[in-house]
């Protein structure tokens, strides 16, 4: 089993099918932005397709869990994010879906099954506009990218800062 004081950061989505790919593109600057300004020690950033088996593995004993997904929702807007908090082992439904064949609430509850929930989840779901084949955002789920990007940094921080013994 991994470090339970870890920090695991997970974009899931498919960087050939446009809008799903924002979990990846938030990752790759998250990496970026890394190499200048450090995340805190014990943060993992990794990005899955989705598949439950997979993100359970990657939360797997972690203190917090940050999960950055595009989301389908009927009516949408395309760009909105959704913050979502995993609260009492039950993760809040949104009004949207995944965009991959099993939800994240697939892999909630079957972690929660399994005793293998992080301590805490956070999701970030993106409302996608665009998920046929090809690469790069939509106009609107890219502007949203920069944002959240910092939210998920300063999700970070606060659970780092908490963890040293700091208030978050």
């Amino acid at each position: 089993m991994r470090s339970r004081g870890r920090i695991a950061v997970i974009g899931v989505g498919n960087e050939f099918r446009r809008d799903d790919g924002v979990g990846w593109t938030v990752l790759a600057r998250l990496r970026e932005r890394a190499e200048t300004r450090p995340l805190p020690p014990h943060t993992e950033l990794a990005t899955c397709d989705g598949e439950p088996g997979r993100l359970i593995d990657l939360w797997e004993g972690a203190r917090l869990a940050v999960v950055v997904d595009a989301a389908h929702a009927h009516p949408g807007t395309p760009g909105r994010v959704h913050r979502l908090a995993l609260d009492a082992g039950v993760l809040a439904q949104p009004s949207s879906t995944s965009s991959h064949g099993l939800g994240l609430g697939d892999a909630v509850e079957l972690a929660r099954v399994l005793g293998l929930l992080p301590d805490q989840l956070i999701v970030y779901a993106v409302e996608g506009a665009e998920s046929e084949l090809g690469t790069g955002l939509s106009p609107a789920v890219a502007e949203a990218v920069e944002p959240l990007v910092k939210a998920v940094e300063e999700e970070i921080a606060r659970h780092a800062g908490t963890a040293a013994g700091r208030p978050a």
